[in-house]
C-alpha cells in the first residue's frame, strides 16, 4: 500500500474516533429547554474503577426522618380543643400533645387567620404551628362564634360579632365566608350593635381624618364600615375608630359577596368598650 493511502486511512480512523468522543454523552432532548440546559452546564463525572477488596466502603446515607414536629405551647390542649370545634383546618388529636399532623393543622390555621405575618413579613415568632396566645385567643374566639345569632337573609348578609371579635357572612342559612377574625372599635370609639344597611362603596376610599386608605370600603352607619385592616389585626389593644377591620383576603371577598343595600348585623359588644 502507498504511504499517501496510509495516510488517507489514518485520517479517516481518526475522524471517526473523533466522531465517536463528542456523542458518547448522547443526545441533548432537543424538545425540553430546561433539560437541554441543565445537561449542557453538569456534565457527569466519569466513574472510576474501584479497588481490591481491602479498599473502604463507603457509608450508605441514611433516609431523612423529616422535619421534627414543632413544639408544644402552653396553651396547647385548648388550641386543639378548639380547632377540633372549628374543624376546617386538617385532623388534630385533643391530647394535649403535639404532633407532627398537629403542627400542620395549626400552621395552617394560622396562615389563614394571618398570626405571626404581616403584609408578607414575619411578625412576632407565632407561626409555622407553634402555639401561643394569639393562636389560643383567636382559635378558642372563633370556636364560640354561633353562626345562628345572625338573623335569616335570603341574600349574603354580613355578621358581626362584636363579642368574640369575629366576622363573617351568611346566605340562606348557610355561612359562605367564615368565621374569620375581625378588631372593631376600640374604647372611645365603640362599634354600635345592630342592623345597617350598606350605602356606599370604594374600592379604595380616603380616610380624611386619619389619612390613610382604606381598602374594600363599605360604609354603614355614620363614618363605619368594613374595610381591610392597615395595621397588624391581631394587636387588639389597637383597635379601630369604629370601622369593621378585616384581614385582605376576607374583605376583598366580602366586597365580592355584597352590595349597595346589603345588611350589616352587629351584635353583642366588644370587651372594654
Amino acid at each position: 500500500m502507498h504511504t499517501s493511502a496510509i495516510r488517507r486511512l489514518g485520517l479517516v480512523i481518526a475522524a471517526a474516533t473523533a466522531a465517536v468522543t463528542l456523542t458518547a454523552c448522547g443526545q441533548l432532548d432537543e424538545t425540553n429547554p430546561r433539560l437541554t440546559s441543565i445537561a449542557a452546564t453538569q456534565e457527569e463525572p466519569t466513574p472510576t474503577e474501584t479497588g481490591g477488596p481491602g479498599d473502604p466502603v463507603p457509608p450508605t446515607p441514611s433516609e431523612p426522618s423529616g422535619p421534627p414536629p414543632c413544639p408544644a405551647g402552653d396553651y396547647q390542649l385548648e388550641i386543639e380543643q378548639a380547632l377540633a370545634k372549628i374543624g376546617n383546618y386538617g385532623p388534630i388529636t385533643v391530647d394535649g400533645v403535639q404532633s407532627e399532623q398537629d403542627c400542620a393543622t395549626i400552621a395552617a390555621f394560622q396562615q389563614r387567620m394571618g398570626i405571626g405575618e404581616w403584609r408578607g413579613q414575619p411578625h412576632g415568632s407565632e407561626r409555622g404551628g407553634t402555639p401561643g396566645r394569639t393562636t389560643r385567643d383567636v382559635a378558642v374566639r372563633i370556636a364560640a362564634t354561633d353562626p345562628s345569632q345572625c338573623p335569616w337573609s335570603d341574600r349574603p348578609q354580613a355578621c358581626v360579632d362584636l363579642t368574640n371579635q369575629t366576622f363573617y357572612v351568611v346566605s340562606q342559612g348557610e355561612v359562605i365566608l367564615g368565621p374569620t377574625v375581625t378588631r372593631t372599635g376600640m374604647p372611645g370609639f365603640r362599634t354600635p350593635s345592630g342592623s345597617f344597611k350598606v350605602s356606599w362603596r370604594a374600592r379604595n376610599a380616603w380616610s380624611v381624618p386619619y389619612s390613610v386608605w382604606l381598602p374594600y370600603w363599605q360604609n354603614f352607619y355614620g363614618g363605619d364600615g368594613l374595610h381591610e385592616t392597615t395595621t397588624y389585626i391581631h394587636d387588639m389593644w389597637r383597635g379601630s375608630h369604629g370601622c369593621v377591620n378585616l384581614l385582605h383576603d376576607d374583605a376583598a371577598r366580602a366586597y365580592e359577596l355584597l352590595t349597595n343595600g346589603s345588611t350589616v348585623h352587629l351584635y353583642g359588644r366588644r370587651p372594654g368598650t
